[in-house]
């Protein structure tokens, strides 16, 4: 390991010379290369070196209580000791996170899909309020949603949201999400006051480039035609929503929620790369079950990750065992203790299967 932190010092400073060098900011794609892998080195850098001096001060410690005669100083010399390998211990396993191997789409934005599930018109609602939850949490990380497509019931429900969330590193936080939710409620059309359990699946995929999917067009019918349900001025009145069919997978993809046909079918394209896309990754997480397994709900969509009980007040996520009593915040898009418990679940997970295979 620390072979390779070496290495990887080395090339930071590497890359530090090449930035400062004159003709660098003159070609602009080097340069912005540049910049990127600095700053994903510069985290695991900074830790290594405070490891370094920990390890050092730790050392300088017991040489200086080897001379040391004076009892209150030796005593002291032993707690800068003690405190330097606790540093140095914590610093270690830190640098075993940071080692871990990147998922290579982490940086992307994302698109993501909600579907009602079991329950109806209830499970509907349920699927509009976890739109409106992820909208509230990309907001409190300043990240921008756009509305790709939504499908609604006329008592403020949506069969199915889909929308596209652009932002640093979303992929690598939103990724977790992907799975069956659960709901269990008293719905407001229930006059005997029971629970009922409703569900919605989200899908969390990358954004694909074009040059990560191509997409032939012989394989592509594009039809245009006017959109449906609630629409401003224009919306309804002309030709501006675009169904994508893509004949080789038979994927439907339905775009209408802005005024532009040529907007719509940008969103679409857009849609269609990230499910190919998706495709694949579920082909390649096939490929690799074992690995598949070891990881915090990354794959599998038909798993139930999370139960929302109104009655009680809780949120349960039960890939890692956290139960919170706040699922009005929850609701309201205050998500992150969720996501960075899956996010640590996960890093020891692959730490663990790391120490297996080594």
């Amino acid at each position: 390991m620390f072979g390779q932190l070496e290495d990887i010092e080395r090339r930071f400073e590497e890359v530090l010379n090449e930035l400062s060098e004159p003709g660098t900011t003159g070609d602009q794609k080097r340069f912005q290369k540049l910049m990127k892998e600095q700053a994903d080195l510069t985290p695991l850098v900074e830790t290594y070196r405070e490891y370094k001096k920990a390890k050092q001060d730790g050392e300088d410690a017991i040489s200086m209580l080897e001379e040391e005669k004076d009892p209150e100083m030796r005593e002291m010399l032993k707690e800068e000791h003690s405190a330097a390998k606790e540093k140095e211990a914590a610093l270690e396993e830190k640098l075993k996170v940071l080692l871990l191997p990147k998922d290579p789409n982490d940086d992307k934005d994302v698109v993501v899909e909600i579907r009602a599930g079991a329950g109806g018109d209830e499970a509907a609602l349920f699927a509009a309020e976890l739109y409106r939850m992820y909208a509230h949490y990309a907001e409190s990380r300043r990240w921008k949603t756009e509305l790709v497509n939504v499908d609604e019931t006329g008592i403020g429900g949506m069969k199915e949201v889909e929308f596209i969330v652009s932002g640093n590193g979303a992929y690598s936080v939103l990724k977790y999400e992907s799975g069956v939710h659960r709901v269990q409620r008293v719905p407001e059309t229930e006059s005997g006051g029971r629970i009922h359990t409703s569900t919605a699946t989200v899908a969390v995929m990358p954004e694909a480039e074009d040059v990560e999917i191509e997409i032939d067009e012989k394989d592509i019918r594009i039809d245009v035609m006017r959109a449906s349900g609630n629409g401003g001025q224009c919306v309804n009145t002309t030709d501006s929503a675009v169904r994508l069919t893509h004949y080789p997978t038979g994927i439907v993809i339905y775009s209408q929620t802005e005024k532009s046909q040529i907007q719509n079918k940008e969103k679409a394209f857009a849609l269609l790369r990230a499910k190919l896309y998706d495709l694949e990754c579920q082909k390649a997480h096939d490929a690799e079950a074992d690995l598949r397994r070891s990881q915090i709900g990354t794959g599998d969509r038909s798993e139930k990750i999370r139960t929302y009980n109104f009655p009680q007040g809780r949120v349960t996520d039960h890939r890692i065992g956290l139960t919170l009593y706040k699922i009005d915040k929850v609701m309201d898009g205050d998500l992150q203790e969720i996501i960075d418990g899956c996010i640590t679940a996960d890093q020891a997970a692959k730490l663990l299967k790391m120490g297996e295979s080594a």
